[in-house]
């Protein structure tokens, strides 16, 4: 039996479900182009949706892997996050075999768009599901006659069974700045991250991949073409204060990111650049 790709309503909204021959299951939303689901074969759920996020059709959609661009987080004069999770994105290719499914979705700029951010582009997401891996690549094309520069992110909701409990190896040595204490640029110097308290951190250059261990499940985190990496998880208080999150929310979860943050990208007219993020379900 083939890999199939259906068009399908979630939450009230247009959705596409990815389904392979060996069981690996993904469900990815028009809006946003964002990946809402994804159980590996024979597996658990490993992302992370909130039971409380809004499916309006404007909202963002709080979890699974929402695109950031063309701004990450606060760092520019955009909406936090940018503009491209909140925009309906088109179908442009599908195509599926036996052991995988990939769609790619896209957007472009608009009157809207460029009432916010006064550049021509195009930005297309590659969703592939394969045996136990989950590719996404975004490429930003400049269809402009100026050069703009972008930070962007596939911010990652990962599906944990209690943070507390959780991993993260592969960090150690990396310089991250550290939005919970005032921005300031530290270095990891342990063997394993522990989330023990809120964390929101950026990581500069991380040039390894990643390894997130929790009980008796792995994954595997790598990410090419975005020099940064972002892990963050509201803890208590916050979670507590985010409409759309559970009070206990960041005990399920845990977000880490594949992100061009530290210094923005410069895309030349007529020229694209693109990062990608692979998990895989060990």
């Amino acid at each position: 039996m083939p890999a199939t790709i259906e068009h399908i309503d979630f939450h009230g909204q247009p959705a596409l479900r990815l389904a392979t021959a060996s069981g690996a299951r993904a469900v990815v939303a028009l809006q946003g182009a964002q990946v809402l689901s994804w159980t590996p074969p024979g597996g658990e759920e490993r992302l992370y949706l909130s039971p409380q996020a809004v499916f309006d059709g404007r909202t963002a959609v709080r979890g699974g892997i929402p695109v950031c661009f063309p701004q990450f987080a606060d760092l520019g004069p955009l909406p936090a996050h940018g503009f491209a999770r909140n925009r309906r994105w088109t179908l442009a290719t599908e195509r599926s075999g036996k052991d995988f499914a990939l769609v790619g979705l896209q957007l472009a700029d608009d009157e809207a768009s460029r009432a916010l951010w006064p550049h021509a582009f195009t930005a297309e997401l590659s969703i592939l599901i394969e045996d136990s891996r989950l590719d996404l690549e975004l490429e930003i094309a400049n269809t402009g006659d100026e050069a703009f520069e972008v930070t962007a992110a596939l911010h990652t909701y990962l599906a944990v069974r209690e943070v507390e409990e959780s991993r993260i190896e592969g960090l150690h040595g990396f310089s991250y700045r550290d939005k919970t204490d005032a921005n300031r640029i530290q270095r990891d110097s342990g063997d394993a991250l522990v989330i023990e308290a809120e964390t929101d951190r950026v990581y500069h250059e991380v040039s390894r991949p990643l390894l997130l261990r929790e009980y008796d499940r792995s994954l595997g985190i790598n990410a090419d073409g975005f020099p940064d990496v972002v892990v963050w998880n509201p803890w208590v208080e916050r979670s507590a204060a985010i409409a759309d999150l559970p009070d206990d929310g960041f005990r399920r979860m845990l977000c880490i990111e594949a992100a061009a943050a530290r210094q923005p990208v410069r895309v030349q007219a007529g020229e694209s650049w693109w990062g990608r993020q692979t998990l895989v379900a060990l």
